[in-house]
């Protein structure tokens, strides 16, 4: 574990956009300036993003995702034929922040046939991997089952897709394809951002989902069996592991509940060995459904918001670790913040020197808890 992923140590994805990015997107939506001049800023911004990772002590590093206006912008929008343009919707599937707060949510539209027009991602990541000189290089990808969880049967074409089965097959090969394209640039580390899976505990979820005729216990084997079929075409000698989580837009989330109804099927089914769980609130449930976890498989512990300002005490991080280690040893934990510091351009309500200092801590008490962090 001190050379191949997954770290002791590890991130999600990313971080929070700098102004300049901000400013300059703008500027590009009203054409004041040219791609290329945003993608010169990119660089010199991801670069920067680098070498804060590796000074903190992190042997893993991201781009930030810096490049991307959310998390699956560079490849389901743009990686992706068959998939329109995400709309704005809401009702069930908007974001709460608790306090009664909403944002609404994304829709994909499926109106052809699903084909892998080619990403940014294989040239982005090997700018990536040019700027790192002590960490591996990760990139993250969104997990496959999003766009049927938004869009539902009546947002893909019964005219493109008479048979659902297509959909996922054309889909799957499209990961395929991409996973190859990332694989010769030389990326041997692929984190799949998977946002449906843990939501199909929620009661309220789960309503909304038979309203609209589908039944969640059909869709957990559905989008299980979906996870299996992206990952069984990725290159052997290529890491691929799961993050889960139950929204994070601007601090905000869409669903609650545990992993108990999930579990199962999540753990022992899903063939991948990482799990990047979301655990840093009491939406997320216990730590008991870890129980279900095979002893050959690791859970990357995400005990560390990227939701909230306030910084973690060394203390909490450690009595959420040992109330972990009762279900799953040690040696098979790692840590981690939950989700990444800002899934869409707006962020989390959190400053920069917050998010160093979150790091930082993660970073620490892997020190102090392993001897290969």
């Amino acid at each position: 574990m001190a050379i191949n992923p997954p770290f002791r140590a590890e991130i999600v994805g990313s971080f929070l956009r700098p102004p300049v990015i901000k400013e300059l997107r703008g500027k590009l939506a009203e054409g004041q300036i040219s791609r290329e001049d945003l993608r010169k800023i990119e660089d010199q911004q991801i670069r920067e993003v680098v070498a804060l990772q590796e000074s903190i002590g992190l042997k893993v590093a991201t781009d930030g995702e810096y490049r991307r206006a959310t998390y699956s912008e560079n490849f389901t929008t743009q990686g992706l034929s068959g998939v329109s343009a995400e709309y704005v919707g809401g009702g069930d599937w908007a974001y709460s922040d608790g306090k009664g707060g909403k944002r609404t949510a994304r829709i994909p539209v499926v109106n052809g046939k699903i084909r892998y027009s080619g990403s940014s991602n294989a040239t982005d990541f090997a700018f990536l991997k040019g700027c790192v000189t002590t960490a591996m290089p990760k990139i993250t990808l969104p997990g496959p089952c999003y766009i049927h969880y938004r869009s539902g049967r009546d947002n893909i074409s019964r005219d493109v897709y008479p048979n659902l089965a297509d959909f996922w097959s054309d889909l799957a090969a499209a990961y395929h394809a991409e996973l190859a394209a990332l694989h010769a640039a030389g990326c041997r580390y692929v984190q799949l951002d998977e946002t449906s899976i843990a939501k199909l505990g929620d009661p309220k979820i789960q309503n909304a989902l038979k309203a609209r005729g589908d039944d969640w216990r059909e869709l957990l084997e559905v989008y299980t069996d979906a996870m299996n079929a992206i990952v069984d075409g990725a290159p052997k000698d290529m890491h691929v592991g799961m993050h889960l989580c139950r929204g994070n837009q601007a601090g905000h989330w869409q669903a609650e509940g545990g992993y108990d109804a999930v579990a199962e099927r999540l753990f022992r089914k899903v063939r991948v060995s990482t799990y990047f769980l979301e655990y840093d609130s009491p939406r997320a449930g216990s730590f008991e459904p870890m129980k279900a976890l095979p002893d050959d498989k690791i859970i990357v512990l995400g005990v560390v918001s990227t939701k909230v300002a306030t910084v973690e005490t060394a203390d909490f991080v450690r009595t959420r670790l040992k109330e972990a280690a009762a279900y799953v040893p040690l040696e098979r934990l790692c840590l981690s913040p939950q989700c990444g510091f800002a899934s869409s351009v707006p962020g989390n309500p959190l400053t920069e020197k917050e998010q160093r200092e979150k790091l930082e801590l993660i970073v620490a008490i892997a020190r102090e808890t392993w001897a290969d962090a």
